[in-house]
């Protein structure tokens, strides 16, 4: 359920402007699929749900835009765009490079606290598995991965990887619907946190390569598929 903007997020201690809101609500509901890739954007429809204007939603379409979630045609509106399966494969190869230099760099970095705020995180990770709430279970899994890009305490890392991963976590979260790639992610979670634990930065980049390559793989073969079936 979406909830309506006028209500949204108005406790955080930093305020936004409302297109930022606006981008986070639709941006959310793209990756979970309640907007379809290929779907046009019902403006109207969509200011009517979140209790808003239309300026603010043109504005966060352009945000989306900017990410590659969406695609606008002047005079003619906006689409959910879509994604190949080449696309993908491409995307998730500079993913997992960049996610196995972070996890090098956080396994040497990574203070006592930022290891028990990892350890916790997986925790609830695991919790939210047997409990198969996989919108609660994605949410910390982006958590994990965002921390672990934040104690590499590199910038440029950071920005290339925000980037790359707005524009492919639609794919993300559709992945966590194969029951054995879901299945595997958590082990392979746990993986990772072992050898950051043991502060072995070798391992632990391996370890986070080869889980977002998996991710990346499924996806694509998944596209595949419905193209095929299509």
């Amino acid at each position: 359920m979406v909830t309506p903007i006028n209500t949204y997020g108005r406790n955080s201690l930093r305020r936004r402007s409302l297109h930022e809101e606006v981008a986070d609500c639709v941006r959310t509901m793209i990756i979970e699929g309640e907007l379809k890739e290929g779907q046009r954007i019902n403006e109207p429809e969509l200011c009517q749900r979140l209790d808003i204007s239309r300026t603010p939603l043109r504005e966060a379409l352009k945000v989306l835009h900017s990410e590659g979630m969406v695609t606008i045609e002047p005079n003619r509106g906006a689409w959910v765009a879509t994604i190949t399966p080449e696309e993908i494969r491409e995307h998730f190869e500079i993913i997992s490079s960049l996610e196995r230099r972070a996890a090098e760099l956080t396994a040497g970095k990574a203070t006592d606290k930022d290891l028990t705020r990892l350890r916790q995180l997986q925790e609830k990770l695991e919790r939210h598995y047997q409990a198969r709430d996989r919108h609660e279970y994605f949410e910390v899994n982006q958590h994990i991965h965002r921390l672990i890009i934040e104690l590499a305490g590199n910038e440029t890392l950071t920005q290339l990887h925000h980037q790359l991963m707005n524009r492919v976590s639609r794919g993300r979260y559709l992945a966590i619907g194969v029951q054995h790639r879901w299945e595997e992610s958590v082990d392979e979670h746990r993986a990772l946190l072992g050898a950051l634990l043991a502060r072995d930065g070798e391992q632990a980049g391996r370890v986070l390569a080869e889980h977002v390559m998996h991710t990346g793989e499924t996806l694509a073969k998944e596209l595949e598929d419905k193209k095929r079936v299509g």
